[in-house]
């Protein structure tokens, strides 16, 4: 495929000394075409009433949407947003239950931690993540989870959205969790307060835009953060969620790697990291049927994140994890 922006940032010489990544350069829109030409005059009365008529309508059916979903206690998201704002594609989406009680677990275990690294492996859970998505490698990867009936957590990069948000899309539909991992994939305790900020803002906005859920769940490029980040964290509601087990798939180790780094750490609580972005991942791709066979194979059960923290929430008094990149 050709190459127009820098997707592969993980697999490049001294990707962990940068801060930001180059961002995509694409050539300009093409002008768009004239408008036609307006009705007739004597017909120009006639179709503003018609328009009138139509927009007291569709506001009329937003207002109900809003009462139903209020109601139901659904909980309107970005889309209900962009709708009153005007926005012409915007549509109401109340959340399902589940995902309401996984927003309640992860509000829960807010109260009492800023992190999880691992669920306590009570319930026999286990959480598969992937980072650095979407990318070309993204729908392979889906296609297998949705083959073995696998829901897992994603941890986005709000600039590949620019190219592959149409896999944000289905995770959404799928039933996945989708999580922030910053606008542009830097370190971010080398950055101000400001800039942690706008790398997290900005990359919720966008999977909310896409149909997504408000992101309670954040993970730091290369495990850098430091005291600001969990202030930030704390301002935006969002729970940062480390690893127990990383495969280190990222480094393209080989497919037998991949698969015996995760079932060597697959234990009840686990949380594994894998990455569908940020370069070549077709050794990932084939590594994840042996590893969810493997998994089941020990009687645990593949959920989200959210779930595992429903199902068996870490324990209290855990201390603050240092910096993971150590810059």
């Amino acid at each position: 495929m050709t190459r127009g922006w820098n997707w592969d940032f993980e697999d490049e010489p001294g990707a962990k000394t940068r801060g930001r990544t180059r961002a995509a350069r694409l050539p300009a829109p093409a002008p768009p075409p004239p408008p036609p030409a307006g009705p007739p005059p004597a017909r120009a009365t006639q179709v503003r009433r018609r328009r009138l008529a139509a927009g007291a309508v569709a506001l009329a059916l937003v207002v109900l949407a809003i009462v139903l979903a209020t109601g139901s206690g659904g909980r309107a998201n970005a889309k209900t947003v962009a709708g009153l704002a005007g926005h012409p594609h915007a549509r109401i989406v109340p959340e399902r239950d589940t995902q309401l009680d996984e927003r309640s677990a992860v509000g829960s275990v807010l109260a009492y931690t800023p992190f999880v690294r691992e669920g306590s492996g009570k319930a026999g859970d286990v959480a598969l993540t992937f980072d650095d998505g979407p990318g070309p490698y993204t729908p392979a990867l889906l296609g297998v989870l949705e083959r073995m009936h696998v829901h897992a957590t994603f941890f986005a990069i709000g600039r590949m959205e620019r190219y592959f948000s149409v896999s944000t899309e289905r995770e959404i539909r799928d039933g996945d969790v989708v999580g922030d991992h910053t606008e542009n994939h830097p370190m971010l305790a080398q950055l101000s307060a400001h800039d942690q900020r706008e790398e997290l803002f900005e990359t919720l906005v966008r999977i909310e835009f896409l149909g997504g859920a408000r992101s309670t769940l954040f993970r730091p490029p290369y495990g850098s953060f430091n005291a600001t980040t969990f202030r930030l964290l704390h301002q935006l509601r969002l729970l940062m969620v480390l690893w127990s087990v990383d495969t280190d798939d990222y480094q393209q180790p080989g497919v037998s790697a991949i698969v015996e780094s995760a079932l060597a750490g697959g234990h009840a609580g686990a949380i594994i990291l894998m990455h569908d972005g940020g370069g070549d991942r077709t050794q990932t791709i084939a590594a994840l049927p042996a590893i969810i066979r493997g998994l089941r194979a020990r009687h645990l059960k593949l959920v989200t994140v959210p779930q595992m923290l429903e199902d068996e929430p870490p324990r209290a008094g855990q201390p603050l994890p240092s910096n993971l990149a150590g810059d």
